[in-house]
């Protein structure tokens, strides 16, 4: 004994479904090429490990060469570092100028 529904009822429904879900729409989180920030947040994370990788492999490879151990691994790592934070920073700047000028050519 089943009824079925109202189509009139249904319609209705799916309007104020539509309206409420236009009135409520999340703010745009996408970047000037349409990268989301959890894409550019991947990115600059990504970019930091391979600093850090390639300086801690360059560091071990002079150790095991030199037979220093702790001493360029260290140094290396350190360097590693500061150019994964130094690329990070690069790409967040030209992401910066991409979006202000998309939103110039928005305006």
């Amino acid at each position: 004994m089943t009824s079925d529904p109202d189509p009139d009822r249904l319609k209705a429904l799916e309007e104020k479904l539509k309206q409420a879900k236009g009135k409520d729409a999340p703010p745009q989180t996408a970047t000037a090429k349409g990268f989301s920030q959890g894409e550019v947040a991947w990115r600059m994370v990504i970019e930091l490990a391979t600093g850090i990788m390639l300086g801690s492999a360059i560091g071990y490879g002079l150790d095991v060469l030199f037979g220093t151990l702790p001493v360029f691994l260290v140094i290396f790592s350190l360097f590693g570092f500061a150019a994964g934070i130094k690329t990070m920073l690069g790409s967040a700047r030209e992401l910066g100028r991409q979006a202000e000028k998309a939103q110039k050519e928005g305006n």
